[in-house]
């Protein structure tokens, strides 16, 4: 039987062994680059998959990952950041990972061969049709993530796949499929490395868009982040500062009178009357900040003009 790319070995790698370690270290990061490009012809299936994911949170789903080993660990970083960064409820995102949190000491093992867990997860999580699944798999051949796949589908969830194999299982089980055909690796079979790089990126990308859609990026600014710490307070009234115009007392001000939502600051700071006005201003424009500005100032042009006109009569 052929080998899938990701079990092949990379025809620059004859005599790593023999090279000096600045031409490793060369043929290792050129290896990185060229996974990072084989992103590039994916980009399609990422916003498509970006779409999915977002309406799938603005319909009250969550989004599910599933995958193991290196694969899982792309997982777990998207998921873990998505919260604090675009501040989704942690509630909607959920993790599963072959052989769980011990699989996180251990990658290597029997846990990505585990069907019956990805069953168990996959009830366990109570994975329904408003929800969507992320697997992820470099061989796309993973039986825990293709089990987690079947459980979901018969439950009615919707599927996104990434392999970095074409014509794989995974991929032909899913509504969107992300191929992200990667060069064979420097050392065989360590998908860690190109293949864990590509995943990384389309995570990235598609996490990403889906914020964007969702209205949680504005002018390049992370306007519904949770501010937690001091760190993102500090970034939340900058933030404010630069989209409103305001100085950064009046905007951590804002945000105080705003329960620290980045976006109802910015509306007060554009003359929203107070923290609810504004909060009720995002509401009717599906949390989106531009719409939402937009409607403010119309508002207060409409009153601004019928008080001139009150004024000259």
């Amino acid at each position: 039987m052929a080998l899938t790319r990701t079990e092949q070995r990379n025809d620059k790698a004859v005599g790593l062994d023999e090279k000096s370690p600045a031409e490793v270290l060369g043929l290792l990061l050129d290896a990185q680059i060229a996974a990072a490009e084989a992103v590039r012809p994916a980009l399609p299936s990422i916003a498509r998959a970006a779409h999915l994911a977002a309406r799938t949170l603005a319909d009250g789903g969550r989004l599910v990952y599933a995958a193991a080993g290196s694969s899982g660990l792309m997982a777990l970083a998207d998921a873990l950041e998505i919260p604090g960064t675009y501040g989704i409820a942690a509630d909607r995102i959920v993790l599963l990972l072959a052989g769980g949190l011990a699989s996180l000491e251990r990658l290597a093992g029997g846990y990505e061969d585990d069907v019956e867990q990805a069953s168990r997860d996959i009830a366990g999580a109570n994975i329904g049709p408003k929800d969507c699944l992320i697997a992820i798999s470099a061989s796309g051949t993973t039986p825990y993530a293709l089990g987690a796949m079947g459980q979901a589908r018969q439950r009615g969830a919707r599927i996104i796949g990434i392999a970095n194999n074409s014509n794989v299982p995974l991929l032909d089980a899913a509504d969107v499929a992300i191929v992200l055909e990667t060069p064979a690796e420097i050392v065989a079979g360590s998908t860690r490395m190109g293949a864990g790089t590509a995943q990384k990126l389309a995570l990235n990308l598609m996490s990403t868009l889906m914020a964007v859609e969702l209205g949680h990026v504005h002018d390049g600014y992370m306007v519904n982040l949770i501010a937690d710490n001091i760190k993102l307070r500090d970034r939340a009234a900058r933030i404010v500062a630069a989209i409103s115009g305001c100085d950064l007392d009046a905007a951590r001000r804002h945000l105080d009178s705003s329960g620290g939502s980045v976006k109802a600051a910015v509306l007060l700071a554009a003359g929203a009357e107070n923290g609810n006005a504004a909060l009720g201003i995002l509401e009717s424009n599906q949390q989106r900040l531009r719409p939402a500005l937009s409607e403010l100032k119309g508002s207060m042009a409409l009153v601004n003009g019928t008080a001139e006109g009150a004024t000259g009569d």
